[in-house]
């Protein structure tokens, strides 16, 4: 059986495709494959979110959110469940960029200090690294993509004092090895944050190993816009507020001795809620069953992708995850996004202004990248490709 047929064979045997995509209703008009920017949500985060706000509609938000109380301390659980820790080393956020940010600055850091990145590190890290006067070094990858662990562990000595590791980038399919990495930056002393903002959702991540996992409930989690999670041990924040800290006297105060120290009093409870329900919705499923699901689907795309003339898929990594990013010859990546839209297919294009170290070095600007989750069908994979070899050379 040629490869793409048999990864069509293995959708749909680990998860009932038909059951996701009844608790999936955006999926009825739309080809939905940006999974990787900002999913569809399930009924239940959908009605998790709708239900609080019809409650603070009715009572305010103070008594809503009091009486989801219990509701919302069962998260802790929920998200140590999923990431493979305590309840107490897990705090809620905003984004995956705020939890990675506060991570970041609870790390003492001073100048000298060395801080090593991998080639497919997101802008907003790299932004905050050099806005804060450093310098991040990145580590040499393989040609197939992965961070070169020889390279890497030449590369340390006693001054590395952070390591980040993207265990996923936004611009590819690539999966970047975390155990050995992060045991040889820890050898050093040096701290690791690992952004997971890609592969919470769809792959195991956990935060054996490492310092701070950092992730965000709009993408493969299927939550809602605006929450995020981290996952600490060891680290305490700089900055903090009434959520905290307690405000014993007027001269003293005593900071949380757990995760929640990273939290702020102040979020959307709405929000959270969904986003719990996101959680458990994936661990229902089986998160190794959606990591095999999602691959089935990306490898059948680049097959069907890779046999249609003109296009080039720019995937790396020895092992890939749902992300697939691909270029049209003779069309920009905004055009072939905007035509598939027009069609019922919903993509998005990837920048090099977000991962500059690697798409400068490959020499690349931009790709259109479809990310198709487990309630996407084969048919609307071949569908999808279908459209693509409809699209004429352009006419200068």
């Amino acid at each position: 059986m040629e490869p793409g047929k048999l990864e069509a064979t293995l959708i749909g045997t680990l998860i009932d495709l038909a059951a996701v995509r009844a608790d999936t209703p955006g999926c009825e008009n739309l080809i939905f494959l940006d999974s990787a920017g900002s999913s569809l949500t399930p009924r239940p985060v959908r009605e998790a979110v709708h239900n609080h706000l019809r409650l603070e509609e009715e009572v305010g938000g103070y008594r809503a959110a009091a009486m989801r109380s219990d509701e919302l301390l069962d998260g802790y659980e929920v998200f140590a469940s999923l990431l493979g820790c305590s309840p107490d080393e897990i705090a809620f956020s905003d984004s995956a960029s705020r939890s990675w940010l506060s991570a970041l600055d609870a790390v003492p850091l001073d100048p000298g200090d060395r801080v090593l990145v991998t080639e497919v590190e997101y802008h907003s890290n790299a932004l905050a690294l050099m806005h804060l006067g450093l310098r991040p070094e990145p580590i040499p990858s393989l040609p197939s993509g992965v961070v070169d662990e020889s390279a890497f562990s030449a590369m340390l000595d006693a001054r590395v004092k952070l390591v980040s590791l993207v265990h996923v980038p936004t611009n590819g399919g690539l999966v970047n090895p975390v155990g050995p990495l992060a045991a040889a930056a820890r050898s050093v002393g040096a701290v690791v944050l690992l952004d997971a903002c890609q592969s919470l959702g769809q792959l195991p991540v956990g935060l054996d190993g490492v310092d701070a996992v950092s992730g965000t409930g709009r993408k493969w989690l299927r939550g809602p816009r605006g929450t995020g999670v981290l996952a600490v041990r060891g680290l305490t924040p700089r900055l903090i507020d009434g959520r905290a800290a307690l405000w014993e006297s007027p001269d003293t105060y005593s900071v949380q001795s757990n995760a929640k120290a990273f939290e702020l009093w102040e979020y959307g409870v709405a929000e959270r809620l969904g986003l719990i329900a996101a959680a458990r919705y994936a661990l229902d499923l089986g998160i190794s069953s959606i990591a095999a699901e999602v691959s089935a689907r990306a490898t059948l795309m680049r097959q069907l992708l890779g046999e249609l003339p003109g296009i080039s898929v720019h995937d790396l990594g020895d092992e890939r995850c749902g992300i697939v990013s691909f270029a049209v010859e003779g069309h920009d990546a905004e055009d072939v996004r905007d035509y598939l839209w027009d069609n019922g297919v919903a993509v998005s294009v990837t920048y090099d202004t977000s991962t500059q170290y690697d798409m400068t070095r490959r020499g690349i600007e931009k790709l259109v990248r479809a990310s198709p989750h487990y309630f996407v069908s084969p048919d609307e994979i071949a569908r999808f490709v279908e459209f693509l070899s409809r699209l004429k050379p352009r006419v200068e």
